[in-house]
């Protein structure tokens, strides 16, 4: 059974920061694709955004509405994923999950999620 724990989420104001991180031991995150993606307090799956992925060789993809933004990286030796998170805007005001691992397609934030953590809150206020 796959477990992940995202933490490192708060309240902060537009233009600042935060890092997510994403621990767990069931697998190895250096072989696997890993994600993360939001999903907006209120809405259902239907608004699940994927916001980046990282695949076995370090490889990322990110979605057009946090490029530039967002950086998803992973901690080998640690087994943690990251998602350092600058210049925030309120829109990015969600619930952040981390996913993994992704087997099904390209790694790419196209790509179905099987298994995720609960979910760690960021608000960004104006």
């Amino acid at each position: 059974q796959v477990q992940l724990e995202e933490s490192g989420g708060g309240s902060v104001q537009a233009g600042g920061s935060l890092r997510l991180s994403c621990a767990g031991d069931t697998f190895k995150y250096s072989i696997e694709c890993m994600a993360w993606f939001r999903q907006a307090p209120g809405q259902g799956r239907q608004g699940r955004e994927t916001v980046a992925t990282i695949d076995e060789d370090g490889m990322t993809t990110y979605a057009d509405s946090v490029l530039g933004r967002f950086t998803i990286s992973k901690d080998n030796a640690k087994n943690t994923l990251y998602l350092e998170m600058n210049d925030l805007k309120p829109e990015d005001t969600s619930y952040y999950y981390c996913a993994g691992p992704i087997q099904r397609g390209p790694c790419t934030t196209a790509a179905p999620m099987d298994a995720w953590g609960h979910g760690t809150l960021v608000t960004v206020s104006s």
